[in-house]
């Protein structure tokens, strides 16, 4: 009998196993590939410093911020305070950020934001162009306001205005190839494209934004308020610290090439270890 009693006490040890650990982290992401791998350079940031963290894909990671499906919801800066202000005067990174912070919903946090990486439109132009309006900044478009014939990705939405240059709807092109192709061509003057988009060709220019007349658009990662312990939120904090436009371009690049973002995001942080 007594035999028996410590047979099945042991199967109850083995059944139960050991104390559970903490839950995994779900960090959201939109289905695209861009923002996978930014969802991905989280998740590694979240192993990295101990705690279990994944990508989940769903339509709305900030939506689904308010329900704790999702605990971490990447963005940038730019795109999320349209989203909570839209008539929100901000333009540089600190001021867009520090604004941000001000509108955010009850219960939602934001981290550091990467001060080094942005993706905010930027705008490419021929050499010619350039010389013919007098600059290699955004202020030779507003000069040449009434000249610009404009091209941007389909689906993209590039600014509406530069300073007081109200700018004519964009043409759609279906990819960077054919963009860049009729700006060569003279088809278009400017091409709208971001500060992170790999591959522009290198005869091209694009155009400085001295002045943030266009809105800063840097890489941050919302939070539910009171959910992530210190070294949780040092984690996100520290792919601030460490993430540069160049690098965010680069890893852009190997996800075109065809990449799994996850893959490309573990390599980049093997290669910049946080908390350096």
């Amino acid at each position: 009998m007594r035999r028996l009693a410590v047979a099945l006490l042991a199967l109850i040890v083995v059944s139960c196993g050991g104390p559970a650990g903490p839950p995994s982290i779900a960090v959201g992401s939109k289905s695209d590939p861009e923002s996978k791998l930014v969802a991905h350079l989280y998740a590694a940031a979240l192993r990295f410093y101990g705690s279990p963290a994944h990508v989940q894909s769903v339509p709305d990671p900030v939506s689904d911020l308010d329900s704790g499906e999702i605990r971490v919801a990447p963005g940038f800066t730019g795109q999320l305070l349209d989203r909570f202000d839209p008539d929100a005067a901000a333009r540089s990174d600190t001021q867009v950020y520090r604004t941000l912070l001000s509108v955010l919903p009850e219960g939602v946090a934001a981290g550091d934001y990467t001060t080094s990486a942005e993706d905010k439109p930027a705008i490419a132009v021929t050499e010619q162009t350039a010389d013919a309006w007098g600059g290699r900044d955004v202020t030779a478009v507003v000069r040449g306001c009434s000249k610009v014939t404009a091209g941007a990705l389909k689906g993209a939405s590039p600014p509406a205005k530069i300073g007081p240059c109200v700018l004519p709807k964009a043409r759609e092109f279906e990819d960077n190839a054919t963009l860049f192709a009729a700006l060569r061509a003279g088809q278009i003057n400017i091409a709208w494209t971001s500060a992170a988009t790999p591959n522009i060709p290198s005869e091209l220019v694009v155009l400085s934004d001295k002045t943030a007349l266009i809105p800063a658009e840097n890489l941050v990662a919302l939070y539910r308020r009171n959910e992530l312990n210190e070294q949780q939120v040092l984690a996100l904090n520290e792919v601030a610290g460490v993430l540069d436009t160049g690098s965010l371009a680069d890893m852009r690049r190997q996800v075109a090439e065809g990449k799994e973002p996850g893959l490309v995001a573990d390599a980049w942080l093997d290669a910049h270890p946080l908390g350096r």
